[in-house]
């Protein structure tokens, strides 16, 4: 046994620790520190934006670089997001933005192949 093999998996667990504890004490800082007082209107206003924009950033990279094509865009995923977003703008609702993005990108790839 290699001395990596050995002092590897101790090393890992204290990684996972100690990045456990980081995370604790940086949402209890927020949550706890700050949690039942009011927030100023500035900073309400700004966390009023945190979901829309959270979930393009979590999309974004899946339309443009998409695993399923090695990291090529492709047309079908394209046309589902410019479906999603202009249903998203035309009803103002997100479950029909969702299910028209959906609908698009399944015709997409079955008429591209």
């Amino acid at each position: 046994m290699t001395t990596a093999e050995y002092y590897g998996a101790p090393i890992t667990w204290v990684i996972i620790l100690a990045l456990g504890v980081g995370t604790f004490f940086l949402r209890y800082s927020f949550l706890g520190l700050i949690g039942n007082r009011p927030l100023p209107e500035w900073a309400l206003r700004y966390l009023r934006y945190t979901a829309v924009a959270v979930l393009p950033g979590l999309v974004a990279p899946l339309v443009l670089w998409p695993s399923a094509t090695g990291g090529q865009p492709d047309p079908a995923r394209l046309a589902a997001a410019a479906a999603t977003v202009g249903v998203g703008l035309v009803t103002r609702n997100t479950f029909a933005a969702i299910l028209g993005g959906l609908a698009t990108l399944y015709v997409a790839l079955w008429l591209v192949g």
